[in-house]
């Protein structure tokens, strides 16, 4: 029994140091503690005259200004929100987009006063109305209510601050919704009888928020435009949007958390939602894009910058998330990929890795590049894990484990 507790005095006395000065760190980091707060990030620009999308399923159409200013009430509405971030906007734009094609319906043939009210056309499917569909019998509002777009946005979003207090269910009541299936998401939401419909407009929403979100952020967040670099690579951005991640693991020597050994971590996490989307860190050529062994599906991209080569990766993608194929050019901000928890991983977050020397080149700390860069204000690495804040209502921290040159993709899985 001695040996045991002096055992432990003795772990308490080699790792209490760094993690207070982990803590110190995460206390003195402006881009964590913004993160947990996912409000004012998504700015509205100019509203464009039409926008053609393709949906999932190739189809294309053309959305008209009416709709698209539908769908900025929408993101300014959840911006305001916190909890919503960019993922839930996404989702509610799939939502209104499945239900109404972005257009508020009256219902005239039940609710005659609802031609009353300022629309885009009469829907008749049962006693649904506007952006979203919802039904004055089932508890989302009065008619009244329901031919107002920013109360079907605060409506669908929910949560604390939301009309119906949970009942009926607004996104932020629905447990477990950050790591769902957008689609599965919206289906939790609207409880329709066609759950797949949601999920073939999640390119349409990406193509709606890309358009309409002006790209003037802090740069502390994200996609901030950086330096001019020589030989390629106009700018850097941030490899997840503004809001939508946290400072989940630094690079370096950490304890593993799923095989409990000391083990060096080499790249840097950011704890996010699932399907938050992806982006390019800078103009490149794609390398890999598929299974990695440990990192679950893989992105690796090869830029030119200050003359040099540099590969940037993204891991833990699910199948489905996957965006961008071998030898393909992207440019910086570019929707690469979607946020998963594939591999070795105990939780939705993007593992982002920078490799001077290209794809086999030797890992150095991410987010020290970054800052380096313009394109963050990250602290440097140090040893052992960090705590994130916390992030609709569980902690936002994420444990991959990758060592090692990355090598084609291989068959897989990681624990």
């Amino acid at each position: 029994m001695f040996r045991k507790l002096a055992v432990l005095a003795l772990a308490v006395l080699f790792f209490a140091p760094a993690t207070l000065l982990l803590s110190v760190g995460v206390l003195m980091n402006p881009a964590a503690n913004a993160a947990c707060s996912t409000t004012g990030s998504l700015s509205v620009g100019t509203v464009p005259d039409n926008l053609r999308v393709t949906t999932a399923d190739g189809s294309t159409f053309t959305l008209s200004k009416a709709q698209l200013t539908h769908a900025a009430t929408i993101i300014t509405v959840g911006d305001k929100i916190d909890g919503v971030g960019r993922p839930g906007v996404k989702i509610a734009l799939m939502a209104a987009l499945t239900e109404s094609t972005l257009r508020m319906l009256a219902n005239t043939g039940t609710y005659p006063e609802s031609g009353d009210y300022p629309n885009d056309g009469n829907g008749g499917d049962h006693d649904s109305l506007g952006l979203f569909q919802m039904r004055p019998q089932s508890g989302w509002g009065t008619v009244a209510d329901l031919m107002d777009p920013a109360y079907q946005a605060r409506a669908f979003f929910g949560g604390p601050t939301g009309p119906n207090h949970g009942s009926p269910q607004g996104l932020l009541d629905i447990l477990g919704w950050q790591t769902m299936d957008p689609g599965e998401a919206a289906q939790s939401v609207e409880v329709s009888a066609f759950p797949d419909r949601y999920r073939n407009n999640a390119p349409v929403a990406d193509a709606i928020l890309n358009a309409l979100i002006s790209t003037t952020v802090s740069r502390a967040d994200s996609a901030t435009v950086g330096p001019t670099f020589a030989d390629g690579s106009s700018h850097m951005v941030f490899p997840l949007p503004a809001g939508s991640w946290v400072l989940a693991s630094p690079f370096g020597a950490r304890i593993h958390p799923i095989t409990g050994e000391v083990s060096f971590h080499t790249g840097t996490d950011f704890a996010a939602p699932a399907g938050t989307p992806i982006l390019a860190a800078a103009d490149g050529v794609v390398t890999v894009a598929g299974p990695v062994a440990g990192y679950g599906n893989l992105i690796v991209i090869e830029h030119r910058i200050d003359g040099r080569t540099v590969a940037t990766a993204y891991g833990h993608m699910w199948d489905t998330g996957i965006l961008v194929q071998v030898g393909d050019r992207v440019t910086a901000g570019q929707h690469i990929g979607d946020v998963g928890s594939d591999g070795m991983s105990t939780g939705p977050h993007l593992h982002f890795e920078v490799r001077p020397g290209g794809t086999n080149g030797t890992a150095i700390d991410a987010a020290a590049w970054l800052t380096q860069h313009g394109a963050a204000n990250l602290p440097t690495a140090t040893t052992g894990p960090t705590t994130g804040c916390e992030a609709h209502g569980t902690t936002a921290v994420a444990w991959p484990v990758q060592a090692g040159p990355i090598t084609a993709p291989v068959s897989r899985r990681g624990a």
